[in-house]
């Protein structure tokens, strides 16, 4: 009884890293881009409207995101923004649009550039 549950705590170990690594070989690290982008729902207005204001808890979290272009990107094109409305080339103006001295500035993101 005692080595079944061993066997049992092992092989959960074993799945949790294999879902860890699994996450980790994406474009961002420990999570997925639709898991990303659910987290910039503060954006949706201003991934729509290039005229509309950005809020601050948005800025916060493209801030985060783009200290990793690659995973930023990915989260701008995934398929949980497009289903949500978002446009690419308007969304990828937010980091600008904060005015992040730091941004990733001519970072090519699919058909599109960073501002």
């Amino acid at each position: 009884m005692e080595a079944s549950i061993k066997y049992l705590l092992v092989l959960g170990f074993l799945a949790i890293l294999g879902i860890n690594s699994a996450y980790g070989a994406g474009e961002c690290p420990r999570s997925t881009p639709d898991a990303e982008a659910m987290k910039l729902y503060p954006c949706a207005s201003a991934a729509q409207d290039a005229n509309a204001a950005v809020p601050s808890d948005c800025c916060a979290q493209v801030k985060r995101l783009g200290k990793n272009p690659k995973c930023l990107c990915a989260v701008m094109l995934s398929g949980t923004a497009k289903s949500s409305g978002v446009d690419p080339k308007i969304a990828l103006t937010i980091p600008k649009r904060c005015n992040f001295a730091d941004r990733p500035v001519g970072y090519k993101c699919g058909p599109y550039t960073l501002p």
